[in-house]
């Protein structure tokens, strides 16, 4: 897994999207942007990516695309639309781009990642997260924080890991 760091200007939402697509099909990897603001650290994608490939060999993925399935885990979310606020949106975004082979071994994930470079600003966006956007959106109050000595970062992988118990 390979992560692309920056700032994306999208006009068009979907153009940019089907941009990414177009990467992914012709490099043979998943690629899935996020807000960076909503992403807690390396290991918050990470562990998406391990739930949304564990369920999906197990034949529970709850969506068709493996892109897709890595954000409802990384949003600790079932429903898309709710799950896509960690996705990209017009305007300046700093994102993370996640790029990562499809598992067949067949994935040039190297040349995936240049060619969404590209398409970004150079910015260091991992670890800049929001963290009243993070708590607002992953529904961490001030009571559990006080009631653990967990970190944010802790209880968001949390929720990433309850999205299979919340079936």
């Amino acid at each position: 897994m390979e992560l692309v760091e920056g700032t994306a200007t999208v006009d068009d939402v979907d153009e940019f999207v089907a941009t990414l697509a177009d990467i992914a099909a012709d490099h043979g990897v998943t690629v899935q942007a996020f807000d960076a603001r909503y992403v807690v650290s390396r290991r918050h994608l990470e562990r998406a990516v391990e739930l949304a490939d564990r369920e999906r060999a197990r034949g529970e993925a709850i969506a068709r695309d493996r892109a897709v399935e890595i954000l409802l885990y990384a949003a600790g979310r079932r429903q898309i639309t709710r799950a896509l606020e960690l996705g990209v949106d017009e305007g300046e975004t700093p994102v993370v781009v996640l790029v990562d082979d499809d598992g067949d071994g067949d994935g040039d994930e190297r040349a995936a990642s240049e060619a969404v470079t590209d398409l970004l600003a150079p910015a260091e966006t991992l670890g800049a997260y929001d963290e009243e956007r993070v708590r607002e959106f992953f529904e961490v109050g001030d009571a559990e924080l006080a009631a653990t000595d967990a970190t944010l970062e802790d209880l968001v992988l949390e929720r990433v890991a309850l999205l299979v118990v919340e079936r």
